[in-house]
C-alpha cells in the first residue's frame, strides 16, 4: 500500500497523522489505541466519540470480514483549528463490487451500483449484517463534511449534501475517507438507529470508573 500517496492525497501531507496497520489478531488493540488517542483531544464532543467509536470498529472489522486480505491500514488526524477529524481505513483486498457479488442477489451488480448500495441498511455479501457502512453514512449525514468511498475504478463522494459516483483512478481494494465535525453534540444512539446502546458501550470501554462517577 502506497502510504506516501495516501498521505499526500487525503491528508495534504499534514504532520502528526497517526498510521496503524492491523490484522485480525491486533484489530481490537489497534482500535482501542486509535479511539484512546481521539479521547485525548478534549475539544472533541464526547457524543461524537461515542458514535464514531462504533462506526470505526465496524469499518476496521470489514477489512477482516470482507476484503479477503489479512491487513488493513487506519490513519487519523485531528485539526483543532478546524474542529475536524480526518479518518481513513484502507485495504488492498477484493473490493466492494466483488465482495457483494459473492451474494447471489448482487452477482451482476456494477461497480458504481455497488458503491451506492453498500451504504444502505442490511446490504451484505452474506458474511455480515450490512450495518457498519449504513451507520457510517448516517454519521456523515449528521456531522460529516466529506466522505469518500473508493473501490476499483470508481469513487463515491458525499459532500455538501450531494452524493456522486465518478470514475477516478484505480484502488485495489477498498478505501474509506471521511472528515467529520467534532464540536457539535449529537445523539449517538440515533446514529445507530437505536439498535444498540453505543453510549454505554463507549463508556464501559473507554471511560475510567472515576470519570463515570463524576458525571452523576
Amino acid at each position: 500500500m502506497d502510504v506516501a500517496f495516501i498521505l499526500d492525497k487525503y491528508f495534504n501531507s499534514r504532520k502528526n497523522v497517526s498510521i496503524d496497520v492491523f490484522d485480525a489478531q491486533s484489530l481490537n488493540t489497534v482500535y482501542q489505541d486509535v479511539v484512546n488517542s481521539m479521547t485525548s483531544h478534549l475539544e472533541i464532543e464526547v457524543s461524537v466519540l461515542q458514535a464514531l467509536s462504533y462506526c470505526l470498529y465496524e469499518m476496521m472489522d470489514n477489512v477482516h470480514i470482507h476484503s479477503g486480505k489479512p491487513l488493513g491500514t487506519a490513519m487519523t488526524h485531528y485539526d483543532d483549528s478546524q474542529k475536524t477529524l480526518r479518518i481513513l481505513i484502507a485495504d488492498d483486498g477484493m473490493g466492494i463490487r466483488e465482495s457483494l457479488a459473492e451474494n447471489e442477489k448482487y452477482k451482476d451488480i456494477s461497480e458504481p451500483e455497488a458503491l451506492k448500495l453498500c451504504l444502505k441498511d442490511t446490504i451484505t455479501d452474506g458474511k455480515g449484517m450490512g450495518f457498519g457502512l449504513y451507520t457510517t453514512a448516517r454519521l456523515i449525514d449528521s456531522i460529516g463534511k466529506e466522505f469518500i468511498l473508493h473501490s476499483g475504478n470508481h469513487k463515491l463522494i458525499i459532500k455538501d449534501g450531494t452524493t456522486s459516483v465518478i470514475e477516478n483512478g484505480f484502488w485495489q481494494g477498498t478505501l474509506i475517507y471521511m472528515e467529520i465535525g467534532t464540536n457539535e453534540e449529537i445523539d449517538p444512539n440515533q446514529i445507530v438507529d437505536h439498535r444498540t446502546d453505543v453510549t454505554e458501550e463507549y463508556n464501559e470501554t473507554f471511560v475510567e470508573t472515576e470519570e463515570l462517577e463524576s458525571l452523576w
